[in-house]
């Protein structure tokens, strides 16, 4: 059953689709991502790509998957970043009239400016918590070096989360959609499970 999806992913181009992914979710946040990513690592698991014999082991290609994924979730962080930046008076009317987003902008800025950067990471598991950090970081011209940094930490963490629940789940279940489907379910739950701290977390 799971055949077609591990000839799929077996091919480079694998990557290049979880970059683009990854890339663009922080602007439509309903891309799946994720499931791309847990899907490659799930396709890794089942003997492809360096499994295959291309390379001696498959940990090759789960480095690979988690650095492409991790490298694309900074690079759409800072683009969202310098966005919001640049986007003037009417990106602060926009920001104002939501107040998820006003919330979301002074709880990062508190965090950013006590030297942590908790928030961050958890955003980047909560559904369009990462669009919302990101724009709101840029929005409030926090300094790159205060906020970056933590992307970079949330971008690995989740992407080695993502990778790892793939490829394990397909290590105790079996390369099938059922492992798929149970892999994605975490990465869910971990996602309201971010979404509930951000919430519980103090102004």
């Amino acid at each position: 059953m799971f055949e077609s999806v591990g000839s799929l992913a077996a091919g480079p181009w694998i990557y290049a689709a979880v970059v683009v992914s990854v890339l663009l979710d922080v602007f439509v946040p309903v891309l799946p991502s994720g499931v791309l990513v847990i899907t490659a690592g799930t396709a890794a698991a089942a003997g492809t790509g360096a499994a295959a014999g291309r390379v001696p082991r498959d940990v090759p290609d789960l480095l690979a998957l988690v650095l492409s994924a991790a490298t694309a979730s900074v690079l759409g962080d800072l683009v969202a970043y310098r966005l919001a930046w640049r986007g003037g008076e009417r990106l602060d009317r926009a920001i104002a009239r939501s107040r998820r987003l006003t919330t979301a902008q002074e709880r990062l800025g508190e965090a950013l400016a006590r030297g942590g950067g908790a928030l961050v990471v958890l955003a980047r598991f909560a559904p369009a918590g990462r669009s919302v950090v990101s724009f709101g970081a840029g929005a409030a011209h926090r300094r790159a070096r205060d906020f970056l940094p933590w992307s970079a930490l949330a971008g690995l963490s989740w992407a080695a989360y993502s990778v790892a629940l793939g490829y394990y789940g397909a290590q105790w279940l079996g390369a099938t959609w059922l492992a798929t489907a149970v892999s994605v379910a975490a990465l869910f739950a971990a996602g309201a499970a971010a979404g509930y701290l951000m919430r519980r977390r103090p102004a």
